[in-house]
């Protein structure tokens, strides 16, 4: 290896910060929490790199909360692009495997499953594998998580015969087998700061310098991990050698604040303006008090790093030296409770008005006073000399104080304090599109001041729509002052200034319930009309939409011409809980008017949804599992929002089965609403928060936002409807859509308490075949008793079951072998050990006749049900002819749906009793050629609510 200077070449950062997960405690299967701080590492890191001046335009590039798709997708395109130094960053959760012999990154959709299963999550050795193969010249791996300093061994056990693997180079945050510190949500955690600091440290920053000085800086802050341990971070890579390094950064240093107690930078700096009339935008104006005052132009955040200067509406604290001169001088006026420190000096002008750009606030008193005079008394000196002025104080200062501080009065960095930044909560669905229209607006025109500075950043996240509105109604508490067992701020994220729903009924449910609390610490304020429209449609496989009449029909009847045309459709919706376009799409699903379709029983509509471990995050993840089986892919229709079929989604589309949109005309569409969120005792910076939110909106509602809203898919929210981005609407997507009725509060309340019911406490009925041909199949775990011993597991204490032992042709077709009812596990096991073979044929018809009409008079209030069947088939023979169709009738009418369980090998076959009676009572047939007992398993558990 030999000393690697980039510039010049093909470089590419991928900087990978997980701060939001779907899955977090106490979900037993979710990761420890949510990592707000991660949030500021990607934007802070990707600025230090773009200010480095290694990586150029376009060549980093930031993933906010990947799932592993997308971050294995972006990382395999980066690997093909670089062709000088690829650097990879990751900041989030991450575990290590038993033996610590595997690190493994948790992305968005991490979870943890027993028997160590890690879903969601993406192997270092796997990373490792893409870079070695990457066309980069030298490739760095920066790891902020858990155990980063394993990945050291995993490189050394790297299996790498072309010898690839020595251009990669790793910087990790802390020693191996340690956890870290989630850090705080208002700022980077501690060891992306402290690499952030160093990046900006000026001149060329190498990869040997910046671990030392990263290594020093944690030291001296005394960082501790987990239990207590010191912070260190680590490096691996040949020994550094002056010719054995990587070239990172190569820009100006961004100088740190200057020393407290010094007063000379404000007075220099005032006089400097003074001088020239203004210098890099700013202007001087007389303070209203008479005494001169320093303008902050439009600075667009808080000027921390220069005293005096900041500008109270543009960010809030304005950080000075305090002094002991005459009252009445010092900083403008801010808002109301920002600091204000005054210089201490009776002849310095007042610097930082306390609007940015508008009035100019000089304070009354002596200070004001002289300075004013001699203002008055050098305007025309320093008229006539130009910027003679401004040029002897700068060499004075060069020579003076070795160079500090020429930044900090002329140059860009230094003028520019950090922005103030916006909070914006929304949707999942519509987080995509909402973060790429904030990122669009940051960089634009509208967001920049007459300085080039951003006047404020926008940081987009989502959680669940129901977690949100009952935050937003019930727990504004709790989202201020966090407790163990109630902490929205880790739950969901931080507090919003602005939130988007997917629909203004969603305001109307918070406000609903906010009106029911002694005292709520948030106000809604939201705007009028919403920013746009999408229907929600049913997405049909092309092949399968060919005879379907699009529109003017309802969910119900769209989905009885697909099963009537193909009855192997499937029907596929995300998470109502977590999507307001799934709990849309569940009101239609469920009929929400009297004498609709579905009306009377949640839980039969449930039951026609393909049936998954676990319904998606949002409908954008729903459609990039979809393809994982190129058969489902095909037969799949999905409840989404209709932009996703326009602007596509985040999953390789080559695999994707093309769809076609129908447009039922029961389901309201999403109207996403502007809101402004205002916090009890958060009105520090209220003026310069509100202009920021205000800016925002006028941009998201003007021609740009409405651009990439229409880039995006959207349509307009009034008149026809049409698409906002095309003159003729994309194949498959009408040219303009006749909306539904606006959603309704309090129906969406109840199809949401619908929706509850059909997924609580379960009911499950066994039926044991028990007659003397069972004998051979009753002992030992594949037996019978044993069968249904290793479901019960799938069941929880709230759920109610029952096990009849099926023996008898007479009137008795049954006995209960557990009674039905809620059961401790290890009394219904008890019970499954003592059940015997009877010395009897058994009657299946009447046994399931029986147990329809139990289940049928239990099932009034929506909560699922199964009946399970297991037989050996030696008794069919009763269940022909009239006998049969009677079951299946009853089946079909029943709401409980019936797995079949067979014994015998070809117990499923086409033409067996077994699956026509599942078939009629929408359950499954299930025989040994299965994986019989893990799918029996599934099909309770998917009734039950399972063992804690």
């Amino acid at each position: 290896m030999s000393r690697f200077d980039p510039r010049g070449k093909a470089n590419r950062a991928l900087l990978a910060g997980v701060s939001e997960y779907d899955h977090t405690a106490p979900d037993p299967q979710g990761v420890a929490g949510q990592l707000p701080a991660v949030r500021h590492n990607r934007t802070t890191l990707e600025d230090a790199l773009h200010r480095g001046g290694v990586f150029g335009a376009g060549e980093v590039r930031t993933l906010a909360s990947p799932a592993p798709d997308d971050f294995t997708g972006a990382l395999r395109r980066a690997c093909r692009e670089a062709r000088g130094l690829l650097l990879l960053y990751f900041a989030g959760h991450a575990v290590t495997s038993t033996s610590g012999n595997e690190l493994h990154l948790q992305m968005r959709t991490a979870r943890v499953l027993t028997g160590h299963g890690l879903p969601g999550s993406v192997s270092f050795s796997q990373v490792l594998g893409e870079l070695a193969e990457s066309n980069a010249e030298q490739v760095v791996v920066i790891l902020d998580c858990c155990y980063a300093g394993n990945a050291a061994g995993i490189w050394h056990r790297f299996d790498d015969p072309k010898r690839k693997k020595h251009k990669i180079l790793l910087l990790m945050s802390v020693q191996p087998n340690r956890c870290i510190l989630g850090g705080d949500a208002d700022v980077a955690t501690p060891f992306t700061r402290e690499l952030t600091g160093a990046l900006d440290a000026g001149g060329e920053v190498w990869l040997s310098g910046l671990y030392a000085a990263v290594k020093e800086r944690m030291a001296a802050a005394k960082y501790r991990a987990e239990d207590d341990d010191p912070q260190r971070p680590q490096a691996l890579a040949p020994p550094w050698d002056p010719e054995a390094d990587v070239l990172l950064a190569a820009g100006p240093a961004v100088p740190p604040p200057p020393p407290a107690g010094d007063p000379w930078l404000p007075r220099l700096r005032a006089l400097l303006t003074r001088g020239a009339g203004g210098i890099g935008g700013r202007e001087v104006g007389t303070g209203e008090a008479g005494g001169p005052g320093v303008r902050a132009g439009e600075t667009g955040g808080r000027e921390a790093d220069v005293p005096n200067a900041g500008a109270g509406k543009a960010g809030g604290r304005k950080v000075g030296a305090p002094g002991t001169g005459a009252p009445g001088t010092g900083t403008g006026a801010g808002e109301a409770g920002a600091r204000k420190t005054g210089v201490g000096e009776a002849d310095v002008p007042n610097a930082g008005a306390g609007k940015a750009g508008g009035r100019k606030v000089g304070a009354p008193g002596t200070g004001a006073r002289r300075a004013g005079s001699r203002k008055a008394r050098a305007r025309k000196p320093a008229t006539r000399s130009g910027r003679i002025v401004p040029a002897v104080l700068l060499a004075l200062l060069v020579t003076g104080v070795g160079g500090y501080g020429i930044l900090a009065l002329t140059g860009e960095s230094a003028l520019c304090g950090p922005p103030l930044e916006l909070r914006v909560l929304t949707d999942p669905d519509l987080e995509p599109v909402i973060r790429a229209a904030a990122d669009a607006y940051v960089t634009s025109d509208a967001n920049t001041t007459g300085d080039g500075c951003r006047r404020s950043g926008v940081t987009v996240n989502s959680a669940g729509a129901v977690a949100v509105v009952t935050a937003l109604g019930v727990r504004t508490d709790a989202w201020q002052q966090p407790r163990e067992d109630d902490n929205p701020q880790r739950d969901i994220g931080p507090q919003p200034d602005v939130w988007i729903p997917a629909t203004r009924a969603d305001v109307d449910r918070v406000t609903s319930a906010a009106a029911r609390e002694d005292r709520v610490f948030a106000r809604l304020e939201p705007q009028d009309g919403p920013l746009a429209y999408s229907p929600v449609v049913l997405a049909v496989p092309k092949a399968r939409g060919a005879g379907l009449d699009p529109t003017g029909r309802s969910l119900a009847e769209l989905l009885d011409d697909l099963e009537q045309a193909d009855a192997t459709t499937e029907l596929h919706r995300s998470d109502p809980e977590s999507t307001d376009s799934a709990l849309l799409a569940t009101m239609g699903l469920y009929g929400d008017r009297p004498g609709a379709r579905g009306a009377a029983d949640a839980r039969a509509a449930e039951q026609r949804l393909a049936r998954t471990a676990r319904p998606e995050p949002s409908a954008a993840r729903l459609l990039c599992t979809l393809p994982g089986d190129q058969a489902v892919d095909g037969r799949s229709t999905a409840l989404v929002p209709e932009f996703l079929l326009k602007t596509g989604i985040g999953c390789h589309p080559a695999t994707r089965v093309p769809r076609v949109a129908a447009y039922p005309d029961d389901v309201p569409g999403l109207e996403p609403a502007f809101v402004r969120v205002r916090w009890e005792d958060g009105d520090r910076d209220a003026e310069a928060r509100d202009d920021a939110v205000d800016r925002f909106r006028t941009w998201l509602t003007g021609t740009d936002g409405r651009t990439v809203l229409g880039e995006h898919g959207f349509r307009s929210a009034t008149g026809e409807r049409g698409l906002l981005a095309a003159a003729s609407a994309p194949e498959g997507l009408a040219e303009s859509v006749r909306p539904a009725r606006r959603a309704d509060p309090s129906t969406m309340d109840r199809a949401l308490e619908r929706y509850g019911n059909a997924h609580g406490p379960g009911r499950v009925l066994f039926l044991l075949d028990s007659s003397g041909s069972m004998a051979g199949r009753w002992d030992g775990s594949s037996g019978g008793p044993g069968i249904l011993k290793q479901t019960l597991p799938g069941l929880g204490g709230e759920d109610e079951y029952g096990v009849w032992a099926v023996h008898g042709t007479g009137d008795r077709t049954h006995t209960a072998l557990v009674p039905f009812g809620t059961h401790e596990r290890s009394a219904a096991e008890q019970a499954l050990d003592k059940a015997e073979v009877r010395d009897a044929e058994a009657d299946p018809a009447g046994a399931l006749r029986d147990a329809l009409e139990f289940m049928r008079e239990r099932g009034t209030d929506e909560r699922p049900q199964l009946i399970v069947y297991l037989t050996d088939g030696e008794d069919d023979g009763r269940l022909t002819g009239k006998a049969l169709e009677d079951v299946l009738d009853r089946a079909r009418s029943a709401g409980a749906p019936v797995a079949m369980v067979s014994l015998s090998s070809s117990g499923c076959d086409q033409g067996r009793p077994a699956p026509r009676v599942a078939e009629a009572g929408r359950g499954r047939c299930l025989d040994v050629g299965d994986d019989l007992v893990p799918a029996l398993h599934d099909e309770v558990a998917r009734t039950g609510m399972g063992e804690e």
